[in-house]
């Protein structure tokens, strides 16, 4: 990624028109100031709540209008490094937590922490805010977010004589002694796709202590000790030693491995909780599904916060507006209303009480609010080269070891010697 120092000189080259591309357009001509505003959302619930929001936003603001520029999740990382690099960033940007850390260490990002009023600071849980804050400044504002949550065939779990945790927290071991009690009669007890499990286990791993980097940017290291190898072994432990999780789920997506839990060849599924909606529109007319309370492991029941965001260009002419309407965004009413469309867990205190009341324990809502107050920040969001680890390292050692074909010393071992490669 170049510096900003070669960006300015870039700019300074090119023709005017692609300057005027650089900065937001308006206010100086005497007309309506006019942000871009590059959009991810792409449900058709949570397009058209984007759509209200801004249209809300724009009739009560005629000075300060703001245009959705549509944009797809696929490639987005790259296209931010080209638009950065160009001079050409909307000035308000949708990313996540993970992805946008390594544009506010290269001074891409405005400082929103002059624009974050002391209400909304108190209202975003700790880690949450932990995790959009590089070098002590805010650089984004989350929006929405998800935790891993046990979805479970009610008849199943009855069937089998299985007490249901009512708690506020279940255990890993008891995951593990439902699945093995529901295992049974050529069915099995947990369905979890495994295809990409990277994100799964690093998301995990604090409910093990698991942290796997220490250090941030460049300078970040990777340590792969027990914390961090206590969630894949015991899936491995699970799948060969208990035998109670099918098996080929463990190849496909979280959605594919949906499709036996609603056959019933599995009792229960681990998923992002925003699959929620899907089992409520795709399930079987009559099928009895629920939400069992959040896993904990030996150090609770935390997991690792990766918000979707919003942040504005340091490049922009307008901070101060784009920063206005990233907080307008942020409203409780909005939050709440945007992560209902989507099917997420909003991040603040209050939009998630304020969805909490509305929804109450409706397809499961009450429980998937409730995992969001054990949502916290983690190393992997501040580690430079984690996107290239996660996808070329991690994953296919993940595989590999999943499929039995790598040992745990193996799995070790490659996920360290290639983080040092990766790093270099």
């Amino acid at each position: 990624m170049k510096t900003r120092r070669a960006v300015v000189a870039a700019c300074l080259l090119v023709t005017s028109l692609l300057l005027a591309a650089c900065g937001s357009g308006g206010g100086d001509s005497g007309g309506p100031v006019t942000l871009t505003f590059q959009s991810l959302s792409d449900q058709p619930a949570a397009i058209a709540e984007t759509q209200k929001i801004v249209g809300d936003w724009n009739k009560a603001h005629p000075d300060v209008q703001v245009k959705i520029v549509p944009a797809g999740w696929d490639g987005v990382y790259d296209k931010l490094v080209t638009q950065f690099n160009a001079g050409s960033a909307p000035d308000i940007v949708h990313y996540e937590a993970a992805g946008i850390a390594p544009f506010a260490s290269d001074g891409y990002l405005a400082d929103l922490t002059p624009y974050l009023s002391e209400q909304k600071r108190a209202d975003i849980p700790k880690g949450v805010l932990d995790s959009v804050t590089v070098d002590g400044k805010v650089i984004a504002v989350p929006t929405e977010l998800q935790s891993y949550v046990v979805f479970a065939n009610k008849t199943q779990l009855q069937q089998a004589g299985v007490a249901i945790p009512t708690g506020a927290t279940m255990t890993w071991d008891q995951l593990r002694q439902i699945a093995k009690a529901t295992t049974k009669d050529g069915k099995y007890g947990l369905g979890w796709g495994l295809s990409s499990p990277t994100a799964a286990f690093v998301a995990l791993a604090p409910a093990f202590g698991g942290k796997y980097f220490q250090g941030t940017g460049d300078n970040a290291a990777l340590s792969v000790g027990q914390g961090e190898m206590a969630l894949p072994q015991l899936v491995n432990t699970m799948a060969y030693q208990d035998k109670s999780i099918l098996p080929v789920t463990l190849t496909q997506s979280g959605t594919k491995a949906l499709a036996p839990f609603y056959a019933g060849q599995t009792a229960m599924t681990v998923q992002g909780s925003y699959q929620a909606v899907n089992i409520e529109k795709d399930a079987p007319k009559g099928f009895d599904w629920i939400v069992l309370p959040p896993l904990a492991g030996p150090a609770g029941p935390e997991q690792a916060a990766n918000p979707q965001t919003l942040s504005v260009s340091k490049d922009s002419g307008h901070v101060k507006e784009a920063a206005q309407f990233v907080d307008f965004f942020t409203s409780t009413e909005n939050l709440a209303a945007m992560n209902e469309a989507d099917a997420l867990i909003p991040p603040t205190t209050s939009a998630r009480q304020a969805l909490t009341t509305k929804l109450g324990s409706k397809n499961g809502w009450g429980t998937i609010l409730a995992s969001g107050q054990y949502l916290t920040s983690a190393p992997y969001l501040f580690a430079g080269k984690y996107a290239q680890w996660k996808d070329t390292v991690a994953t296919p050692a993940y595989q590999r070891f999943l499929a039995q074909q790598v040992d745990a010393n193996g799995l070790k071992s490659q996920l360290e010697d290639g983080w040092k490669s990766v790093s270099k």
